[in-house]
């Protein structure tokens, strides 16, 4: 199973690339993958360092809470 996480644009950059945040942790992504146009602030979905998709922030935040929920059940059980 692969997981896209939802990522929010701090930058744009040249060569097709943007700087996103992570759950905290800022990296560079592609946007080669998506056809669409973005703008700083907004939300995407990030797959192994490439955009896949654009998020509506409600959509982003709510994956986030769920991300969050998932490690702090693994975090009780010892995982």
């Amino acid at each position: 199973m692969c997981l896209a996480i939802p990522s929010k644009i701090v930058e744009i950059r040249d060569n097709n690339m943007v700087l996103v945040d992570t759950l905290g942790v800022q990296r560079e992504a592609s946007l080669d993958l998506l056809d669409e146009e973005v703008r700083v602030g907004e939300w995407v979905l990030l797959h192994i360092g490439y955009v896949m998709s654009k998020i509506d922030e409600q959509s982003a935040r709510e994956s986030l809470r769920l991300y969050d929920e998932i490690l702090e059940a693994l975090n009780e059980e010892g995982v």
